[in-house]
């Protein structure tokens, strides 16, 4: 039941957006950012695995989506298929040599993982195009047979197209979470030990999630290039490990929703504050500590502490309203 109740949460998100936002850039960014944390959060909140090589993966579908649409023509359908597989072989090479480290080691191999990436992808500028990134990256429609079914030429196209793809992740995602397997990666992200000597393949349980993280984030990476028309060198710095993260802890880890709301609050909070001041990432920086001092569950964990406050304070049916305070 809880998990129909997100599904139809993320559902209302995605169709309100349009009626409440100017920008369909700006919201198809909500949800490529929301895809990111929420291949993130699979690692995070239900693993227990602080990676900051996200921007590997995130780098890997932008260049993949831009080489297989400009110099290596295929079916865009076909393109971000491939970045998919791009993301999870990435994450696979990554998570078979970090997981062989736990806490601070793991931390600190993900993290040479992802400076070193950006070095070769700075470096073989004749395949990523360097400091300057791919450029012209094109929107194809979806088409079958010469059909258009689908333009996705203005921003509010291309955002319905991001919508669909975001459902059916966030979708596959909570049967993923809700399966024996997710519920084993929660076993091991709360006892390792005691998993391990129940008989548990920690290495590869680890793998796997890996894996499954790096196809997500692989996705939105390949989408956030479709969307800007460039595949930029930015993507793939830690910058971009660190943004993911970040939303993934302010939304919430454990939750796959919260992600949504993570990449939401950074996403048009920091929209908003570069209209204030040039330097916005300065305030942007304020809001966020003032966030992980107050709200150690992020977001979606004030919002279930208002929601009990508000259950507790409600009179249950057939009992006297100042019994029901009192209860």
């Amino acid at each position: 039941m809880k998990k129909h109740f997100h599904m139809l949460l993320a559902l209302a998100v995605v169709l309100a957006m349009p009626l409440t936002m100017q920008s369909g850039s700006l919201a198809s960014e909500v949800l490529i950012f929301g895809l990111a944390a929420m291949g993130c959060n699979l690692l995070l909140g239900h693993t227990g695995l602080l990676s900051f090589g996200q921007g590997i993966f995130f780098g890997l579908g932008s260049y993949t989506i831009a080489l297989t649409l400009t110099r290596w023509p295929l079916p865009m359908p076909l393109a971000l298929a491939l970045a998919v597989a791009m993301g999870a072989l990435g994450a696979a090479l990554v998570g078979w040599i970090a997981i062989r480290q736990r806490g601070t080691y793991f931390v600190m191999l993900t993290l040479a993982f992802a400076q070193m990436f950006y070095f070769l992808a700075y470096s073989f500028s004749g395949l990523t195009g360097g400091d300057n990134g791919l450029m012209d990256i094109p929107r194809p429609a979806l088409a079958v047979a010469g059909l258009t079914l689908w333009p996705l030429a203005s921003p509010w196209q291309y955002y319905g197209f991001v919508a669909v793809v975001f459902l059916g992740a966030f979708w596959l995602l909570q049967k993923v979470s809700g399966s024996v397997f997710g519920r084993t990666l929660l076993a091991v992200r709360d006892n390792e030990e005691r998993a391990g000597a129940i008989g548990y393949n920690l290495r590869l349980l680890k793998l796997q999630a890996f894996v499954i993280s790096g196809a997500v984030t692989g996705l939105a990476g390949a989408l956030h290039a479709m969307m800007t028309g460039i595949a930029p060198l930015s993507n793939a710095e830690y910058h971009t490990s660190e943004m993911i993260l970040v939303m993934t802890v302010i939304g919430g880890t454990g939750n796959l929703l919260a992600s949504l709301l993570g990449s939401a609050f950074y996403v048009l909070l920091g929209d908003w504050l570069s209209t204030l001041w040039p330097r916005w990432l300065l305030l942007l920086g304020v809001v966020l500590m003032v966030v992980s001092l107050g709200m150690q569950r992020g977001l979606w964990g004030v919002g279930e502490t208002l929601w009990g406050l508000v259950r507790r304070k409600a009179p249950q049916p057939g009992v006297p309203a100042a019994q029901g305070e009192k209860a």
